[in-house]
């Protein structure tokens, strides 16, 4: 499983480059095999769509059993919301055997907060919004104890076609416990060429331009704004 970070080759680590290279099978989402067809000319490349994970993941396995080896292709980090996770259940439901290698990449989160400066400089939850996978109500549950415990909070997969409520709870949530002008930063394909960044605020965060490609960082009660950047301070005494 090879996390690919944002997609450009210069944002790739040597490590995720070099075992792309030596797959002779590429396996992977077709939005993120189509951010490195530069890299896998000549190459055997299985892509699907949305919705099409396990299949992704089955044909990866069958393929590393006949020999092959094949790279699972996550934007991102592979642990973080991407592939890995479903190989190895997939792998212990199974009991396979079969040797696997987990290549780290860049999480989008992480990408997004440089971007926007420090602001995951302290304490931070990830969660996504999709409800896909896991119940509404746990996820606000999550929100709930994340929001009342003051952590900046990186929100994945705010809002998709099917998707347009679920920014705005987690929005109402958030404001029991932090002020509306609470920092908040937006970045839409973070690292890509036609990435999109958007200072707001924690009042006017759901109604910003968000959609799956955007991760929005809300910052806690510290964070704060200087010029183009948002910073949440570490505790030093300047």
């Amino acid at each position: 499983m090879v996390g690919i970070g944002p997609g450009h080759k210069d944002k790739q680590t040597n490590e995720a480059t070099q075992a792309i290279s030596s797959s002779s099978i590429i396996v992977g989402y077709e939005t993120y095999i189509d951010l490195i067809k530069d890299m896998v000319n000549g190459k055997k490349v299985y892509s699907s769509g949305m919705m099409e994970e396990e299949e992704r993941a089955k044909f990866a396995c069958d393929e590393v059993v006949k020999g092959n080896r094949v790279a699972l292709i996550s934007s991102g980090d592979p642990g973080v919301y991407g592939m890995a996770g479903l190989v190895l259940e997939i792998i212990a439901a199974e009991e396979k055997d079969i040797d696997i290698e987990v290549i780290p990449g860049v999480p989008s989160a992480n990408t997004a907060a440089a971007i926007l400066g420090a602001p995951l400089m302290l304490d931070y939850a990830t969660i996504s919004l999709s409800d896909l996978l896991v119940p509404w109500d746990v996820i606000e549950k999550r929100i709930t104890s994340c929001a009342s415990s003051d952590m900046v909070i990186a929100l994945y997969n705010p809002k998709s076609k099917a998707r347009h409520t679920q920014l705005k709870i987690a929005q109402d949530i958030i404001l029991k416990y932090r002020s509306p002008d609470t920092p908040v930063g937006i970045v839409k394909d973070a690292g890509r060429n036609n990435q999109k960044v958007i200072l707001s605020t924690l009042g006017r965060m759901a109604d910003e331009e968000v959609d799956m490609r955007s991760i929005v960082i809300v910052g806690n009660s510290t964070t704060f704004r200087y010029k183009d950047w948002i910073i949440t301070p570490r505790g030093y005494r300047l």
